[in-house]
């Protein structure tokens, strides 16, 4: 995995197994590594893997089973609503984009028809 500056680390991982949970790499359920493997699997500290499983945990994202391990959430539909917020994110900042250029809301409506015609 390529890091960007733009972003910490710890956040770009979190997104990294959102988007595992969205393609199905990882399901529900599903034993996460140890942060000593997450840190050899992505090369990051130690620290940044279990600020990972931290930030996953405060997103209900993930549990820890003491003794067993860390664990995804069994929550049905986890990778459906993952899947719409990252929709509604990315949505959100190419609207924001387009008028910022000046576009207007209808321009940009005739610019989304135009392109979703165009598949």
């Amino acid at each position: 995995m390529e890091f960007t500056a733009s972003t910490p680390i710890y956040l770009q991982v979190v997104e990294e197994i959102k988007r595992m949970l969205i393609s199905g790499e990882l399901q529900p359920g599903d034993k996460l590594w140890s942060a000593r493997d997450m840190a050899v699997l992505y090369q990051i500290n130690p620290n940044t893997a279990a600020r990972v499983y931290k930030e996953l945990e405060m997103q209900n994202l993930c549990y820890t089973k003491r003794g067993l391990g860390t664990y995804l959430t069994e929550e049905e539909g986890i990778a459906n609503r993952l899947k719409k917020e990252k929709a509604e994110q990315l949505l959100a900042d190419t609207i924001a984009t387009f008028l910022g250029m000046g576009y207007t809301r209808e321009e940009l409506e005739a610019l989304f028809r135009q392109a979703i015609s165009k598949l």
